[in-house]
């Protein structure tokens, strides 16, 4: 990697997403950074169950604020069919994705 790239590593950085209120100092922990990235083990369980709106807050915020995520889920249809509808929508997304490996994230992020 040629260029200074900031890429945060949630685990690396000591970061955990286990409620709403942890979000405001995820996303300022960010600000200058080219992406975040998040592993299903950086994320409280209900990330994983739509209804709690835990992951619609995330993704929404990171997206009001321009802010690219990349999140490591080995397997989305574990955590239900909504769940996996969420990943599939978000494929081509320009500011949050979903990927299967670590080494997939880390090159959407620009980090590899």
């Amino acid at each position: 990697m040629n260029s200074e790239q900031s890429i945060i590593i949630a685990s690396e950085a000591e970061i955990a997403i286990r409620t709403i209120q942890d979000i405001p100092d995820v996303l300022g922990a960010c600000f200058g950074a080219t992406g975040l990235l998040l592993t299903e083990q950086d994320l409280a369980p209900a990330f994983f169950d739509l209804k709690s709106g835990l992951a619609g807050e995330l993704l929404q915020k990171f997206v009001n604020y321009r802010l690219r995520v990349a999140i490591v889920v080995a397997d989305p249809a574990a955590y239900g069919e909504r769940f996996g509808e969420l990943v599939r929508e978000h494929r081509s997304h320009g500011l949050v994705r979903f990927a299967p490996t670590r080494a997939e994230a880390d090159a959407w992020l620009g980090a590899d």
